[in-house]
This record gives C-alpha cells, sequence and structure tokens, in this order.
C-alpha cells in the first residue's frame, strides 16, 4: 500500500481551531485541518509553514508538536504531523478550500471531518486544559 506524510496545523485563536474544507475532491464537503504532502528533505514544521502560506495566505507561527498520527484510507497510508499553531500574520485566502470557519474546541460536531482529522481532534483534546480559556 502506498504512503503518504503529511503536515497539518490546528490553527489556534484562544478557544478556536480554523478548519477548511477542500474543494474540487473526492472529499468536498468534509472539513480538515490545513496542511499537505511533505516535500524531500523537508522538515514537518517547514512542510506545515510553507503549506499554510500557499494554501490560505497566511504565516504561522509552531507553537507545539502533537506527534503524529497514522490512517489507512482504502487506497493509501497516511502518516500525518500535528502542529499546534497561530496566525503571525496575513489574512485569510483560500486557494484549495472553497470554505474555512472557526470551530470552538469540545464542538467538533458541528461539522463533518475526514477520517483522518477525528484523529487530530482527539490530540487536541489532549491537550485542550492547557490551551487558553
Amino acid at each position: 500500500m502506498k504512503s503518504i506524510r503529511v503536515s497539518c496545523a490546528a490553527i489556534i485563536e484562544g478557544r478556536m481551531v480554523l478548519a477548511a474544507r477542500r474543494k474540487n475532491s473526492n472529499n468536498h464537503g468534509l472539513w480538515e485541518f490545513p496542511g499537505g504532502k511533505r516535500e524531500e528533505g523537508e522538515s514537518g514544521e517547514d512542510a506545515v509553514r510553507r503549506e499554510i502560506k500557499e494554501e490560505l495566505n497566511l504565516d504561522i507561527k509552531v507553537i507545539r508538536y502533537l506527534g503524529v498520527i497514522g490512517h489507512d484510507y482504502p487506497l493509501f497510508h497516511l502518516d500525518m504531523d500535528i502542529y499546534l499553531c497561530a496566525i503571525e500574520s496575513g489574512e485569510i485566502h483560500n486557494s484549495v478550500h472553497d470554505a474555512y470557519r472557526w470551530i470552538e474546541i469540545g464542538r467538533w460536531d458541528e461539522i463533518e471531518w475526514l477520517e483522518a482529522d477525528y484523529k487530530v481532534i482527539e490530540r487536541i483534546d489532549s491537550i485542550a486544559s492547557s490551551l487558553p480559556r
């Protein structure tokens, strides 16, 4: 089975986390934590910064590494590095998403997520008590 390594950003602002809905894909209508594939020789942290700049036109700072999760999709295995991040500068401009929204931590069921992103939610929930209120 093919394996893909990606980095995703759980971008927080207070008790809110940014979710994005990818357009024009097999997963249209489902929400995700933005990010994407790592390039050859690129660190996970560099990849998440680059991807968020490319996808959302935002400069972010990495606050904390939340680890890696694995998930088997029908056609490939996904390894996703998760980074807790904050916006440093920029305004959101969607290039690969058709929508974005801020979701309050703990209110995850307001939208339908991609399968692997439910594991990201578990990681965020595990550190939620240490985040600012």
